[in-house]
């Protein structure tokens, strides 16, 4: 049995710009993701070389999915100014917005 976490589309809270509680529009926040290493650069050019002859990986070949839980961060945009500002979110799941 998976649980779902469900939250409004639209809250009500405080506006860092207008400095007022107004409603706010709610959506997640997509994850940055890592930028990929310069193929010439010093570790990648040592990263290749290890790779070469006869010997194993360097590195112990990564077991499982990862963890369970991803963090989840929300962007709440006021719907009076147009201010969006992220919070720092929560561990959850499955998450549905409502």
């Amino acid at each position: 049995m998976v649980i779902i976490m469900k939250f409004p589309k639209s809250k009500k809270m405080l506006c860092p710009k207008c400095n007022k509680h107004t409603e706010h529009t709610v959506k997640q926040a997509k994850k940055k993701g890592r930028g990929k290493a310069h193929p010439n650069c010093q570790a990648q050019r040592r990263f290749k070389r290890k790779l070469e002859g006869y010997g194993s990986f360097p590195r112990p070949n990564p077991k499982g999915e990862g963890k369970p839980t991803k963090r989840l961060d929300l962007r709440y945009t006021c719907k009076e100014c147009g201010k969006a500002s992220t919070r720092s979110g929560f561990k959850v799941k499955k998450f549905e917005l409502t």
